[in-house]
């Protein structure tokens, strides 16, 4: 259910994300960014909906949708996505379709943080996310 992803989580960690965006086809200036900066994901419900809000001093972005719909997306670094989020075994599966291109974006709850294990062609990166106490 999503309810376990309800909540404020900010950036503690992460791994290879240069790398992830590179392959992207993200400009080195906005990789830049995007490595220093520590946003939060800020993930709610409004009615049979979910908003993921992610917020950092370099862009604020939201999505509201409902879980196996599809709907558009404009991604932080401007790509325009046809965009499916689903519940799969407790992860919230984030795919992100654009141009022929796939990413998959896989939240999950482990040991009290949201890892969020972002995947383009080969290569993998990892985002580790830490709850913030209300």
């Amino acid at each position: 259910m999503v309810d376990a992803f309800i909540g404020t989580w900010k950036l503690v960690n992460t791994a290879n994300f240069n790398e992830y965006m590179e392959v992207l086809g993200v400009p080195f200036a906005t990789r830049q960014v995007g490595n220093m900066t520590k946003p939060s994901q800020i993930i709610s419900k409004i009615g049979d909906k979910v908003k993921i809000r992610t917020e950092s001093t370099f862009k604020i972005t939201e999505i509201i949708f409902r879980l196996g719909e599809e709907f558009n997306e404009t991604t932080i670094d401007d790509r325009k996505c046809k965009t499916i989020i689903k519940m799969d075994g407790g992860k919230l599966v984030h795919t992100q379709k654009w141009d022929g291109k796939e990413t998959t974006l896989v939240r999950e709850i482990k040991d009290a943080h949201m890892v969020m294990t972002l995947t383009f062609e080969n290569v993998t990166a990892v985002r580790r996310y830490e709850k913030e106490i209300q």
